[in-house]
């Protein structure tokens, strides 16, 4: 299976959520697993990786900023 990972940096900005699930719905349509890289190059460098599944960005619309934090 192949893999790819995603992470948020310069801050948070509207519809950041919204494009991490995008991508973690698109990536799982075509068998890909996706990692979300937490607090961004801080996470990159430290191995700090959670794989995003449908559950866990099932209601992330709703949430203010980026699950993954920024740097």
């Amino acid at each position: 299976m192949k893999r790819m990972a995603v992470m948020t940096s310069g801050g948070d900005a509207p519809g950041m959520n919204a494009a991490i699930r995008a991508v973690v719905r698109t990536a799982m349509e075509h068998n890909v697993e996706v990692f979300g890289i937490r607090q961004a190059y801080t996470g990159l460098l430290n191995g700090d990786l959670e794989q995003l599944t449908s559950t866990e960005v099932s209601g992330i619309l709703q949430r203010g900023g980026t699950i993954l934090q920024t740097a």
